[in-house]
């Protein structure tokens, strides 16, 4: 199950970072800024995990892998941009895949560093959507986790399911492949039929 996760990983920051690609297309970004975003938006919540988790030194530090990976999609999206964009639907599912990944991934990391429960289904939460938040901020667009779209809920509740699941003694593989699961499929649902959630509306008085 360790391996299977790790792979995931990997897949999952080149998703991400061909997203963050995709971005810089729009934007009609130089190359430099391609790599830049393609680098935030794949390594950025793990980063951030694990300088709040002090663990040291951030896991690209010691696995530059991830970064040639990031660096990788990013200059693949500069020369195909137009082709990567023709397959978006399939990118979302993929990111829908990236998105559980990364929400277990986090809370098992905050989980075996000594955090407590609601500190790692922050940290699976926060792991599996920040470097999203870092590529809208610096795009000037609203991040995807502040609009109505289902996608922080769903790492949430993975990272809350694998949580749970691990404090009444079910074996990690079990957690984690669940946790997965309901991360996956409660994106993927909202995917399907574009389900969202409320937003606040201003009263207008008079």
């Amino acid at each position: 199950m360790a391996e299977l996760l790790h792979v995931l990983d990997l897949v999952g920051v080149v998703v991400f970072a061909v997203s963050g690609g995709l971005e810089a297309a729009r934007k009609e970004l130089d190359p430099v800024g391609f790599l830049f975003l393609a680098a935030v938006t794949g390594i950025g919540g793990g980063t951030l995990r694990d300088l709040l988790l002090d663990r040291g030194p951030v896991f690209w530090v010691t696995q530059p892998q991830y970064l040639w990976l990031t660096s990788a999609a990013g200059l693949a999206v500069f020369f195909a941009a137009s082709y990567v964009e023709r397959r978006r639907a399939v990118l979302l599912w993929a990111d829908a895949v990236g998105l559980a990944v990364f929400s277990v991934l986090g809370a098992r990391t905050a989980l075996d560093a000594g955090a407590g429960a609601g500190v790692a289904i922050l940290m699976g939460t926060m792991t599996a959507t920040f470097g999203g938040l870092i590529r809208d901020v610096v795009c000037g667009e609203t991040p995807l986790i502040l609009k109505k779209e289902i996608y922080a809920t769903a790492a949430a509740a993975g990272a809350a399911v694998l949580v749970l699941l691990q404090a009444i003694g079910l074996p990690g593989p079990v957690a984690a492949g669940t946790g997965l699961a309901v991360a996956f499929a409660i994106r993927g649902t909202a995917l399907v039929f574009g389900l969202s959630l409320p937003s606040y509306r201003l009263r207008r008085e008079g």
